[in-house]
């Protein structure tokens, strides 16, 4: 029997919101909830130890870099993922499915699945060139960007992959689009999904019939469909009618057009199974998504803004090269409970940035990860005491305004 089960405790009357909990072999996830990147079976710059005491909950990595390297064989032999990268809680993997994109239609054109502008989703931005992927109704062929050797993937060999990293969660293979990709491709390509997702679950029940360990496995499926109401609502309702343990909204839409995306699907998918928004978690989009129906999500920018020098605050991200924090003191946020404010001055953070220093990476990468994480934990008790829209006009006021 799978270790695996959903339970909402409140619905948030008036909107598709809800407080719940994900049980899994490693552990309970707390929803709504933020899940942290660890790309590369790490959170760049971030201990697992850190990365537990900053408030995450769980940690999702990615399946065609894991492949490539070191191999999923290898993390496999290694006792998978948990024991690989040290880390004793909950684990998603996604399928593979936007890098596709990105070494595909993407290569070289700087389009991101999601429409004006989220750094969080960027595309490949590389010099325009010859494609690295090409996509069939078989699966995908795309040459490796580390050594340019050739590589298949299709739903079956990304179920084998994600098997062997042994994720709590995984995900079915899906063809990510552009936002700018005309209906008719659009269609053809949800088309695709849908039959990738037939061919991912078949083969992750097959995996599943001689490994108690991989029995363990929930899979989700991706619904997909661009900006069309119509391509949504029917990807939800074909999605949604397989025997899939919950299911992931893919990006390809306009970042406005996000929240109604999103309602489209979560009014369309079964009400008893957890929905994960992939690759989204700047705050706005955290208040939209919870508030039409997501659960949980995943992103890079925390860590990605924190690299570049950015903190987030509740005013807004600020960038600490500039001249004005280097006699600052006091923390980033005053108030702020993680490692970094109870320890650091922003002079001194300031300082590690202006150095060039490794450490700033992690310092800032614990708080902007502690900030997220933390704005979801606050959403999460205001569905459960009532004070979401308060809650969403104080957060988004102060730090958009």
């Amino acid at each position: 029997m799978k270790n695996f089960s959903f339970n909402i405790q409140d619905k948030y009357k008036g909107t598709l919101a809800r407080a719940g909990e994900i049980t899994t072999p490693h552990g309970t996830v707390q929803t709504p909830a933020f899940i942290t990147v660890g790309t590369k079976a790490t959170v760049k710059a971030v201990l697992p130890e850190q990365v537990k005491e900053l408030g995450a909950q769980a940690v999702l990595a990615n399946t065609y870099h894991l492949y490539l390297k070191p191999g999923s064989d290898i993390v496999r032999e290694m006792g998978g993922l948990h024991k690989f990268m040290n880390w004793n809680g909950p684990t998603f993997t996604d399928s593979g499915g936007f890098q596709v994109f990105s070494l595909g239609e993407a290569y070289g054109k700087g389009v991101s699945k999601i429409a004006s502008g989220d750094d969080s989703v960027q595309a490949d931005k590389r010099p325009s060139g010859k494609q690295l992927a090409k996509v069939d109704d078989e699966g995908v062929t795309f040459r490796s960007h580390i050594d340019g050797s050739m590589h298949r993937l299709t739903p079956e060999k990304s179920m084998q992959i994600q098997h062997d990293l042994g994720a709590d969660i995984i995900f079915a293979f899906d063809e990510c689009t552009s936002p700018q990709a005309s209906y008719e491709y659009q269609k053809q390509a949800l088309d695709r999904t849908h039959a990738w997702a037939q061919r991912s679950l078949s083969e992750h029940q097959r995996l599943g019939i001689n490994s108690p360990e991989q029995k363990c496995q929930a899979l989700f499926g991706i619904v997909q469909g661009g900006r069309h109401e119509d391509l949504r609502r029917h990807s939800a309702e074909v999605i949604g009618a397989m025997d899939f343990d919950g299911f992931g909204i893919g990006g390809s839409f306009n970042k406005d057009d996000m929240p109604t995306a999103v309602r489209w699907v979560n009014e369309t998918l079964p009400k008893d199974k957890p929905r994960h928004l992939l690759g989204i978690g700047e705050p706005i989009d955290l208040f939209e998504g919870i508030e039409n129906g997501v659960d949980t999500f995943d992103c890079v920018s925390p860590t990605r803004v924190a690299r570049n020098s950015a903190v987030y605050t509740p005013t807004g991200r600020v960038n600490l090269s500039n001249t004005k924090y280097m006699r600052q003191s006091g923390p980033i946020v005053v108030g702020c409970e993680c490692y970094t404010c109870q320890n650091y001055t922003v002079a001194y953070l300031s300082h590690l940035v202006r150095a060039d220093e490794m450490l700033s990476a992690t310092l800032l990468s614990i708080h902007n990860l502690h900030f997220i994480t933390q704005l979801v934990a606050d959403i999460r008790a205001s569905l459960l005491d009532g004070s979401f829209f308060e809650l969403k006009q104080k957060v988004l006021g102060s730090y958009y305004g």
